[in-house]
C-alpha cells in the first residue's frame, strides 16, 4: 500500500467531548445549593487545523477548563452555565460553532433534564 504524502493544507475539524461526568453545585432549589449533584457535560466545536502548525486545540484543556468553571461558579441555572462557558471557551481557544449541553440526570425521578446551545 502506498503511503500518502500529507500536504500543508488546512482543514476545519470538529472536536466532540461527550459525557464528561462530575459532581457540582448547580440549581436553584435549597437542597441543590448545598448538595453536589451529578452533571454531564457535552461540548463540540470546530477549529481550523493546518498540517505542521505548532498550535492546536488540546481537548483535555477544554474539558478541564469547563469542569473547573462549573465547579467554581456553582451556577443557579443551567442556562447561566452555558452562557458563561460559551464566553470563556471562545475567549480562551480559537474555536467556532461551539455547542454545549448540560445534563442533570438525577434531578427528576422520571426523566433526564438537559439544556443545550
Amino acid at each position: 500500500m502506498k503511503r500518502l504524502k500529507l500536504l500543508n493544507t488546512s482543514k476545519t475539524l470538529k472536536v466532540s467531548i461527550d459525557s464528561l461526568v462530575f459532581k457540582t453545585i448547580i440549581g436553584i432549589l435549597p437542597f441543590e445549593r448545598v448538595t453536589k449533584q451529578k452533571v454531564i457535560l457535552d461540548i463540540s466545536f470546530t477549529y481550523k487545523f493546518t498540517k505542521g502548525q505548532k498550535e492546536f486545540i488540546d481537548y483535555s484543556h477544554v474539558a478541564n477548563m469547563a469542569k473547573m468553571i462549573m465547579k467554581k461558579e456553582k451556577f443557579l441555572l443551567i442556562e447561566d452555565a452555558i452562557i458563561y462557558l460559551d464566553r470563556a471557551l471562545t475567549k480562551e481557544f480559537k474555536i467556532r460553532k461551539l455547542k454545549i449541553k448540560v445534563t442533570k440526570p438525577e434531578i427528576l425521578k422520571n426523566c433526564i433534564v438537559s439544556v443545550s446551545s
